[in-house]
């Protein structure tokens, strides 16, 4: 049973009270609130039958989002608080299509009819670094927390951000608490292919270089408690409509390896050039080791052919992509733009992933170790997304998106054949 007490309050009654707190302390000075509504319809038809037996799954939800910012006090060491609430609402979903990720599923398989939750984070301030401790929303190559569904996911713990040296930013982390975006106020676990967070947390460190500059990078190490030790850089070049990225991971167990041994190297290289109101990008990605490249946290993979279903990340893995972007403000529609990509990808080997772990456990059904993925997958995966965002009036920044997504794959590769809808509106409130 999911607790529904802060459904009781709204989320301006919440948000317009830490204001007014903030006010009689302060901390008013550059505070900001804002509400996001936000309506998603999600349909997922499977070609061949889910792992549930489903044949299709569809939500259709409306979350509302809100966010306080506080400025600092003032003095040397400047304190200040940070929080967010959320709300949501079923508006379609029935016990035999339930489970899209827009709404909790209860004990008898049925959707949830609401959900909620609150959270927030303190923070000081000195020079220009701030210490914040408490919940909230997490982004670093090694670690980022997803806005991909209704509710945004959240971490518990430490996030230290330094900009003492120009153009170098220095961040540090420890999260040891973390809550799904189908989730209400308790807290749960991330997990990814094979490895999760249950048992402790994650640390990361790491630096953003030359963010100003035409030519610039990053460098970030991570741990992963008792799993892995994770390393990531970045090069990227943009200028006159160029844009040249390259994104690196290196991955090894650590600790008690509970996941397996892990010994991978993940790597995309991709170019993008835009022309008056085109754009024009490819991309190509390589997954070197046994196991596939993994990670917690469901935006924490900043690799090119990383997409809307597919991550492309499999044990041995080669893909390549092509997008096409189009701004039709070129065209007399000021706001409406339109995406499509495709992606392939092949030469997936899980076979020779270590036997025990967690990309190879064994099955005591079958008396045999059964890998996550066969030898000779492959892939592919196609997007085409199109969005309008008022310019101007009442409605100003209003935002309608439809997304169309398709992918294919073979016994090997293990993924679901599905077509895949999405619409999402969402219209900012700011206060």
């Amino acid at each position: 049973m999911i607790d529904r007490a802060p459904s009781r309050l709204s989320l301006l009654t919440l948000l317009c009270g830490l204001q007014a707190t903030a006010s009689a302390s302060g901390l008013l000075d550059d505070a900001k609130t804002d509400v996001l509504s936000r309506n998603f319809f999600l349909s997922n038809d499977y070609r061949s039958p889910s792992p549930t037996g489903k044949n299709y799954k569809q939500e259709w939800a409306q979350g509302f989002i809100g966010t306080f910012t506080s400025g600092f006090t003032p003095g040397s060491v400047g304190f200040g608080v940070d929080a967010h609430a959320f709300l949501g609402l079923k508006l379609d979903g029935g016990k035999g299509h339930s489970g899209t990720g827009l709404l909790p599923v209860d004990s008898n398989g049925r959707s949830e009819a609401d959900y909620s939750d609150a959270g927030g984070a303190f923070k000081l301030k000195v020079s220009r670094t701030t210490l914040a401790f408490g919940e909230m929303t997490v982004e670093t190559p090694v670690f980022d927390t997803s806005d991909k569904r209704l509710q945004p996911e959240y971490a518990t713990g430490f996030l230290l951000t330094s900009h003492e040296i120009d153009n170098v930013s220095l961040t540090a982390g420890h999260f040891t608490a973390f809550k799904n975006q189908d989730s209400s106020s308790s807290h749960g676990d991330f997990f990814g292919y094979g490895a999760n967070t249950e048992a402790g947390g994650i640390s990361f460190l790491g630096a953003d270089l030359f963010g100003d500059s035409p030519v610039g990078g990053s460098l970030y190490a991570s741990e992963l408690s008792d799993t892995w030790q994770q390393y990531y850089g970045n090069l990227h070049f943009k200028q006159s409509g160029v844009l040249l990225d390259a994104n690196l991971y290196r991955t090894r167990n650590t600790g008690q390896a509970l996941a397996g041994a892990i010994d991978n190297t993940a790597f995309s290289l991709s170019g993008k050039y835009t022309f008056g109101a085109h754009g024009v990008m490819l991309g190509w990605q390589r997954i070197d080791g046994d196991t596939p490249f993994d990670f917690v946290g469901g935006d924490s993979i900043y690799l090119a052919n990383s997409i809307k279903y597919a991550d492309f990340n499999g044990a041995g893995e080669r893909s390549w992509q092509a997008r096409y972007d189009l701004d039709l403000g070129a065209f007399g529609i000021p706001g409406l733009t339109f995406m499509s990509r495709y992606v392939t990808g092949d030469h997936i080997d899980g076979t020779h992933a270590p036997k025990g772990g967690a990309y190879n456990p064994f099955d005591p059904d079958s008396g045999g170790y059964q890998p996550q993925q066969g030898d000779g997958g492959k892939h592919w995966e196609r997007d085409i997304d199109l969005k309008y965002v008022v310019q101007s009036g009442a409605a100003k920044d209003l935002s309608v998106q439809v997304s169309h997504v398709s992918h294919r794959a073979n016994e090997a590769q293990a993924g679901d054949d599905i077509d895949r809808v999405y619409v999402v509106v969402q219209y900012p409130l700011s206060f």
